[in-house]
């Protein structure tokens, strides 16, 4: 069982195809240049890749815009570059993953174009229909200062459609059960292609209830029930890991109290703690969030993150810890969108500190759960915040002091190289960091390793230690009779902590996994821990007497 669960103790990687590599120098990333690539994951260590939206897609909204579900975007290759791709990745002990986009489409699929020209097509059932416009068409705004409204009156029809994103992209009926039937043979679709499991974008809405009537959401659970029992008829181990920025009194209603819904959700709670307690230097929140999300079936599993494709979401936190963010790491206004969220890169927002980053992905990757990591950030790479919304941290991958970046051959690239400033790809490459041991890409692959041979992360249970510093936080794991203790300093200033590790055979011995040096309790069953400005250890506990006895995975 433990073999098929493969996410508990995951990598994973997420980067858009449009950006990371070009190979046919038109300027677009493609999968020919993604298959180049590989061989630089694989080094890295990750296990799993999730891609960003690749299919059929005018391109209004980076490809969420979706035209046909059962194609390549020309722009990026074919379904046999497609296929050449999953090959190659699972040559090398990589899973892909991709991202499924079924709470909307564009509003040039052709489902949508039927069901607007003929009230009798069978697809109009398929989209969400009002002859008047609703009184809350003014509420509910994903992108609000940028969106204006969630009804839209369509001139074919001469009706209004509901979208809960953009215009361009009228929901679909998620109850209809014929809607239902072709998102399960959507993903049934790129199983057969070599995919092992789905980043569901938007949950909450896709399981929702839609109608000009319907003022309060009704979330429909046991329509998860349903993509996780065919994934399970169709692929034992495919997975979803469901987008669902959701309280966490119903995080169970998505994992399913006896584990048949999501395998995978990401921590919202979480990341937005942690980016108050990474500003304020309190990590109580922090651990209150963990303790809120302690809760899962032995079979599912959080997907932690820093920072991902969209905006930073704080919309979760207090406002006065908001704007304490706000303050720390996006204080001008065009570092912030939607009145919510932040839409730098991570770097930029802590200054480029090489001990602060470093040490918040260490916190990240010790979190429990999986970590997921977003293309450029092991390298450090900055934004663009001339770029409207949230392109500006999406610029392509930055791979030597080659023009553009090594990017493409084109003058001509997707969206803009950064080439300005300390971030410029001059300064920022894969290529100058892979030749210095000391650079935050050969750092990254030290972290990754050091993850994966600690899978007490994944699989065990956890507990904070109360070390009465609100600036320090220590985790323990115990798993399979092993265990492991980390701790971080989040703050600039060096300390002194005590911590008891807990009872059990080996807590009077840590071992440092990273350099092997110890640490030993003393009379009381403390250790001293002395920790400079923003450090990090992970110990095992017990020292290395676990070689002997733990049982492998």
């Amino acid at each position: 069982m433990i073999n098929d669960l493969w996410y508990k103790n995951a990598v994973v990687y997420c980067l858009s195809v449009e950006t990371f590599m070009d190979a046919n120098g038109d300027g677009i990333g493609d999968f020919q240049g993604l298959a180049r690539r590989l061989d630089y994951l694989a080094g890295l260590g990750i296990t799993a890749i999730w891609l960003m939206p690749f299919q059929t897609s005018p391109g209004k909204d980076d490809g969420y815009d979706v035209s046909d579900y059962y194609n390549v975007d020309p722009r990026y290759g074919t379904l046999g570059d497609f296929v050449e791709f999953t090959h190659g990745a699972k040559q090398r002990g990589i899973r892909v993953m991709i991202d499924l986009v079924v709470n909307h489409t564009s509003d040039e699929h052709p489902w949508f174009q039927e069901a607007r020209k003929d009230e009798n097509s069978p697809y109009r059932d398929w989209y969400v229909w009002s002859k008047e416009k609703p009184e809350n068409a003014s509420q509910g705004m994903v992108f609000p200062g940028v969106q204006k409204t969630t009804w839209s009156r369509d001139k074919v029809s001469g009706k209004y459609y509901f979208h809960r994103f953009y215009d361009f992209q009228p929901d679909l009926n998620t109850a209809n059960p014929h809607v239902q039937a072709e998102i399960l043979k959507i993903m049934g679709f790129w199983i057969q292609l070599g995919v092992s499991g789905f980043r569901m974008d938007a949950v909450p809405f896709v399981i929702a209830r839609k109608g000009a009537d319907i003022d309060k959401p009704v979330e429909q659970y046991d329509m998860l029930r349903t993509f996780r029992e065919f994934l399970q008829w169709r692929q034992g181990d495919a997975i979803i890991l469901a987008e669902a920025n959701v309280l966490p009194k119903t995080d169970m209603n998505y994992f399913g109290e006896d584990g048949d819904r999501m395998h995978m959700m990401f921590n919202f709670q979480v990341n937005q703690t942690l980016f108050y307690a990474l500003a304020s230097g309190d990590c109580a929140p922090l651990a209150k969030a963990l303790e809120a999300t302690r809760t899962r079936p032995p079979t599912a599993q959080w997907g932690h993150f820093l920072r991902n494709h969209d905006e930073l979401d704080l919309g979760r936190l207090s406002e006065a810890q908001r704007n304490m963010v706000f303050a720390a790491f996006g204080p001008d206004k065009d570092m912030q969108l939607y009145d919510r969220g932040i839409r730098r890169r991570f770097s930029p927002m802590l200054g480029g500190n090489r001990d602060r980053m470093r040490m918040a992905y260490s916190l990240m990757f010790s979190l429990p759960g999986t970590p997921v990591l977003r293309y450029g950030d092991e390298i450090g790479m900055g934004e663009d915040l001339s770029l409207p919304e949230r392109n500006c941290a999406r610029t392509p991958m930055q791979w030597s002091t080659e023009p553009q970046a090594g990017f493409t051959k084109s003058d001509a690239p997707v969206l803009p190289v950064i080439s300005d400033g300390a971030y410029g790809f001059q300064h920022i490459n894969v290529a100058d960091q892979r030749r210095n041991p000391d650079s935050m890409l050969n750092w990254m692959e030290r972290l990754i390793r050091m993850r994966k041979e600690a899978p007490e992360i994944g699989w065990g249970d956890f507990r904070v230690l109360d070390v009465e510093e609100d600036g320090v936080l220590a985790i323990r794991y115990d798993w399979r009779n092993n265990a492991v203790l980390i701790v971080h300093n989040l703050n600039e200033s060096p300390i002194e902590v005590r911590i008891d590790p807990g009872p059990g055979e080996g807590s009077q011995l840590l071992v440092d996994i990273a350099d092997g040096s110890d640490s030993r309790a003393d009379e009381a069953g403390l250790h001293r821990l002395y920790l400079e400005g923003y450090a990090y250890k992970w110990f095992r506990v017990g020292g290395l007497d676990y070689l002997l006895r733990r049982t492998e995975i």
